[in-house]
């Protein structure tokens, strides 16, 4: 009797885990390369470190990578029109020995894993304050009037039309030559404010002030049309790429704007001149991720004032939430001061009706795991895989389903292997599938999390052998490239 109440109680609490879950949920982590964490490395270490990073984080859950690969006007990927990256090589412009291509290897280690690959660039910064070399074919020697500096940086001047054609000639180049996921941009825009420097723009505004009686909105316009620009210049190449931005953590605070938040740190409209929520009311970007780098109860810029604000006011588009690992664990749950504050930090997310996913400030951090951090979402919050938020925007038709599911034994094992649905068009294609599997007399429920097997880009996916007699029902689904999911075929089978 007392096996049979454990056992139903263990059935309970695995019910009751699957059900905490969500199917759809946005997982990032970003890998960044201006820290120098490649620099020096060969392409056989930096290949062990990556796969390293890659495979802890497909094991705590994470389903999107966001990797930089442009920092300073430069490129990890060969590139025509900007030299290579001094934090791949160690000197700008010198191409990587062997050589090889980061970014192509990046996509095709993400899909193999079943993650979404977002290439991340910073659009007008053109040196950082640790380079001192610069090569001879960058944008600041070839054009060194379009350039400004500041606070020992090169800034690409946004008032330009030219450095705005520009890059989106860069964004052009990556998205026709690279089957990424999305197009990803942090939070540079006009430079942060340094004490003692002005942005030397002040005769250009007078000159020609577009009709605007101030420098601070002509200068948030400046952003805004380089911003409706790269919109524009994704989705005309490839409207399934994902547009993303993720800004400084306070749009406003209330003292300068009563729709402000209740906070006083430095602000994207004011201070860096980017207007984030215009771009997400009028639909330029895809997803937002402001960066809530902050603890619950930081007396400036509270975590949990700034969760509540982002979620009443940036509805329009999916938003997701910058977590910062490390200070996520160095604090103390302000209500419970025995544990960090990654458990009040999820509660926070599952009260916020608009809020569809977190993006792990960095990667590294991550899988290094302070304070069990990745072994909480594993074990935890992100136990089963999760589909990415849908975007009806984009598109909002699903594929057919897969055809003739089927399995196959090979010397490699029993394989299931499917045929791909037919299509005329790219919101028709199946990007990748969904596999399922549910025991003998289960209800097939595709809304249960707990039941996905594998999410791929590939086909065949290996089966695990039981003893040949232990019945399961298997289910294929396919997802268009925004993660519109088919119906079902169902395919009964004995392992």
């Amino acid at each position: 009797m007392m096996k049979k109440i454990i056992l139903a109680l263990i059935m309970m609490l695995a019910v009751w885990q699957a059900q905490a879950q969500v199917k759809r949920e946005f997982r990032g982590a970003w890998i960044q390369n201006v820290n120098g964490q490649f620099q020096g490395l060969s392409r056989d270490q930096i290949q062990r470190t990556l796969t390293y990073q890659l495979d802890e984080l497909q094991k705590d859950g994470v389903n999107a990578i966001i990797f930089q690969v442009r920092t300073e006007c430069d490129a990890f990927y060969p590139s025509k029109l900007e030299p290579w990256s001094k934090f791949l090589t160690g000197q700008q412009g010198k191409a990587p020995v062997p050589y090889w291509d980061p970014l192509q290897w990046m996509i095709e280690a993400c899909h193999k894993r079943g993650m979404e690959l977002h290439a991340w660039i910073n659009p007008f910064r053109a040196k950082t304050k640790t380079t001192n070399v610069l090569a001879n074919d960058h944008v600041a020697i070839t054009h060194p009037q379009n350039v400004f500096a500041y606070d020992g940086l090169y800034i690409l001047n946004p008032a330009l039309q030219e450095n705005r054609d520009y890059i989106c000639r860069v964004i052009s180049d990556i998205v026709s030559r690279y089957d990424i996921d999305g197009l990803h941009m942090d939070d540079y825009f006009y430079p942060y404010p340094a004490p003692g420097q002005v942005i030397p723009d002040e005769a250009q505004f007078r000159c020609d002030p577009h009709g605007f009686g101030n420098i601070g909105d002509w200068r948030r316009d400046n952003v805004d049309v380089f911003i409706k620009q790269a919109s524009e210049t994704i989705h005309r190449l490839k409207p399934w790429v994902k547009f993303g931005i993720s800004p400084f953590g306070i749009y406003r605070n209330k003292r300068n704007d009563p729709n402000g938040s209740d906070t006083k740190g430095l602000q994207n409209y004011d201070d860096l001149y980017a207007d984030v929520l215009k771009w997400v009311n009028n639909g330029w970007i895809d997803y937002c991720v402001p960066q809530l780098y902050w603890q619950i109860g930081h007396p400036t810029a509270d975590y949990a004032t700034l969760i509540n604000w982002w979620n009443r006011h940036a509805a329009n588009r999916p938003l997701y939430i910058g977590e910062d690992v490390e200070r996520t664990v160095k604090y103390a749950d302000p209500k419970n001061p025995q544990s960090h504050q990654l458990p009040a930090k999820h509660r926070l997310h599952k009260q916020m009706r608009n809020v569809k996913g977190s993006v792990l400030w960095y990667a590294k951090v991550a899988v290094d795991n302070p304070g069990n951090y990745g072994t909480v979402l594993r074990e935890d919050y992100w136990r089963y895989p999760a589909l990415t938020p849908e975007m009806p925007f984009l598109d909002n038709k699903a594929p057919k389903a897969p055809k003739k599911v089927k399995m196959v034994w090979t010397i490699d094992g029993p394989m299931l292997f499917w045929k791909a649905p037919k299509a005329k068009k790219w919101g028709e294609e199946a990007n990748k599938y969904v596999v399922y599997r549910f025991v003998k007399g289960e209800r097939v429920n595709l809304e249960d999390p707990s039941k996905i097997v594998k999410v791929t880009y590939d086909i065949p996916v290996k089966l695990p052998y039981v003893d040949g007699k232990t019945q399961y029902t298997y289910v294929v689904t396919a997802l268009d490239r925004v993660g519109n999911e088919s119906k079902g075929t169902k395919k009964k089978l004995k392992l």
